[in-house]
């Protein structure tokens, strides 16, 4: 439940940075969509500051983000950056991300650090080698090698989901991030590859939370944009 953009609110209600122009044109792969996704699945209103490419490198903002990204959250005088550690944070005090039981806990979160540590880097690798590295000469011989150090981590997950809905009993943050980086694959294709995890993307998308969280950025993006 997005509450509005660059709006003074109390210091209960936790607020945001996002990118005042995405360079993602709105399809939901900003870093920002993980944490409006897991404070919408725990019904809590929050706040966005837009911020420009500029904004991000000056004092202001890197005091808040040492290394001037985003996103940021700010709730009262607790100021988090990261998104693993803001959606954990959001996670460990909103029901409806982590399950009571102990060790069904701990294991949602290691499926969080797995999307984070295990899966992520190679798909990064990825959209560097495809859009930052393609006028390279090198780049056509290593696109097929990051290809198949990324297929190496599909594969696994790919068995263990199996024809379940999710990673380990209910939808939990684990779901949430590990659906957040397989996204990143959907413009490459190769999430074709793996109609199992092709389908839990699915699941997920189509969850309200996500939609909601889908919006909310894509309304920022499309505000930028000039009429027709």
């Amino acid at each position: 439940m997005h509450s509005g953009t660059q709006r003074t609110s109390a210091p209960t209600i936790p607020t945001i940075t996002a990118f005042e122009r995405s360079p993602d044109r709105g399809q939901g792969l900003s870093r920002d969509m993980r944490v409006r996704w897991a404070l919408e699945e725990v019904g809590q209103p929050y706040n966005v500051r837009l911020l420009s490419f500029e904004a991000m490198k000056q004092p202001a903002h890197l005091a808040l983000h040492p290394f001037g990204q985003i996103p940021t959250f700010e709730q009262g005088d607790l100021v988090l950056f990261e998104t693993g550690a803001i959606v954990l944070h959001v996670a460990q005090h909103h029901a409806g991300l982590l399950p009571d039981d102990a060790n069904a806990r701990a294991r949602a979160i290691a499926w969080m650090f797995a999307a984070l540590n295990t899966v992520e880097p190679p798909i990064l690798e990825l959209v560097t080698v495809r859009i930052l590295e393609r006028d390279k000469p090198w780049s056509s011989e290593r696109l097929p090698l990051v290809q198949d150090r990324i297929r190496e981590r599909l594969v696994p997950l790919s068995t263990r989901l199996g024809d379940a809905e999710w990673l380990d009993g209910a939808f939990t943050i684990g779901d949430l991030m590990m659906v957040s980086v397989l996204l990143r694959l959907k413009p490459s294709g190769m999430l074709g590859e793996f109609p199992a995890l092709s389908a839990y993307v699915a699941r997920a998308e189509a969850r309200p939370a996500y939609r909601r969280a889908f919006d909310a950025q894509l309304a920022v993006f499309n505000a930028t944009q000039p009429r027709k």
